[in-house]
């Protein structure tokens, strides 16, 4: 990946991917509430958080930066997004990014919640 991408990716607005996100898990039967809740497993964000981030300017680098608690069992999380495995990216922010875009794959797939937050 080059630094375009990745300075790209930490300059994305929270609040700018995550209807995409939501527009991606509804066209295949998921919801909004289990969208925020991959999101609060992932970064221990409480929801009025969410909101209010998403309703900010805030983008990757200070979401994941920022966040409360992030998930020691996010690490459980491997597979490929955009072709790139995701235990293989070096740069953590990207990472984080990629781990949320698997894990909204994996509920847009229909995979059970249980198994999405590594429980």
């Amino acid at each position: 990946m080059n630094d375009k991408t990745t300075q790209r990716i930490y300059a994305m607005r929270v609040g700018g991917v995550y209807p995409m996100y939501i527009q991606k898990a509804e066209k295949k039967g998921r919801t909004k509430d289990e969208v925020d809740e991959v999101m609060r497993w992932h970064t221990g964000y409480d929801q009025a958080s969410l909101d209010s981030i998403f309703e900010s300017e805030m983008n990757f680098e200070q979401f994941f930066n920022e966040a409360p608690n992030l998930n020691p069992n996010r690490s459980l999380i491997t597979g490929t997004v955009c072709g790139v495995r995701v235990e293989d990216i070096e740069d953590s922010i990207v990472r984080e990014v990629r781990y949320l875009d698997k894990l909204i794959d994996e509920l847009a797939k229909g995979r059970p919640m249980e198994k999405i937050l590594r429980s």
